[in-house]
């Protein structure tokens, strides 16, 4: 099996000392950073802009992973890019099957990811005319909008159904400790973006080893 790569999500983070919470998990084995950026429509909250991501940028050299929770990612993404992110992740309930095949060709030739997410509720079959537009899918384990919230397992037989059918890599966001690390690695996820589970543990890289490693 590929090794399983970690992206903690940095909506759990400390946001008084950014680049100390930064460097902990990169120094801790990290792979990559989760940012999920918010805009209070489609979720219910607001996290941060191409400002911060920018500032980030400065202070590692993980790869970003920039979630756009958003109504109208289109408006956003150029300033995402300009900000320093190495990967887009946009959501299927907010965009049509043309406009990522469009988009996944012009960020291709930027040398830049796009991922497609969707939420635990919406079915396969709403993106099953779009895996070939993107790099990754991101499974929404979680209804999206805050950290903290407990693992939906309902998710698991969409993962593995998305593996027999993807190549690719495929996140998982929401939940993630531990135990249900365990259950999304043998469904076929070889991402995983944790957020509490990692910055609140005391032991920051053996956080992250135990969810690399759960079997």
């Amino acid at each position: 099996m590929a090794r399983i790569k970690i992206a903690p999500s940095i909506l759990s983070a400390d946001f008084s000392c950014l680049a100390k919470e930064i460097k902990k998990v990169e120094a801790a084995g990290a792979d990559m950073l989760h940012i999920d950026v918010m805009d209070g429509h489609f979720v219910p909250n607001i996290t941060i802009g191409p400002v911060v991501v920018g500032h980030i940028r400065k202070v590692t050299s993980l790869p970003l992973d920039v979630h756009l929770m958003i109504e109208e990612p289109g408006k956003l993404i150029d300033s995402f890019i300009q900000a320093g992110s190495d990967m887009i992740t946009v959501h299927i309930e907010t965009v049509s099957a043309a406009w990522l095949n469009k988009m996944g060709k012009s960020l291709r030739r930027q040398g830049i990811k796009l991922g497609l997410s969707l939420n635990p509720g919406t079915p396969l079959s709403r993106i099953a005319g779009c895996l070939r537009a993107v790099d990754f899918i991101l499974v929404m384990s979680v209804n999206p909008g805050f950290s903290g919230q407990e693992f939906i397992s309902s998710v698991l037989p969409k993962i593995k159904k998305l593996r027999s059918i993807f190549e690719r890599d495929i996140s998982v966001d929401g939940g993630i400790n531990e135990k249900s690390a365990k259950y999304v690695i043998k469904a076929g996820a070889n991402i995983l973006a944790a957020g509490s589970y990692i910055f609140g543990a005391e032991d920051t890289r053996a956080a992250i080893e135990r969810i690399r490693n759960a079997r």
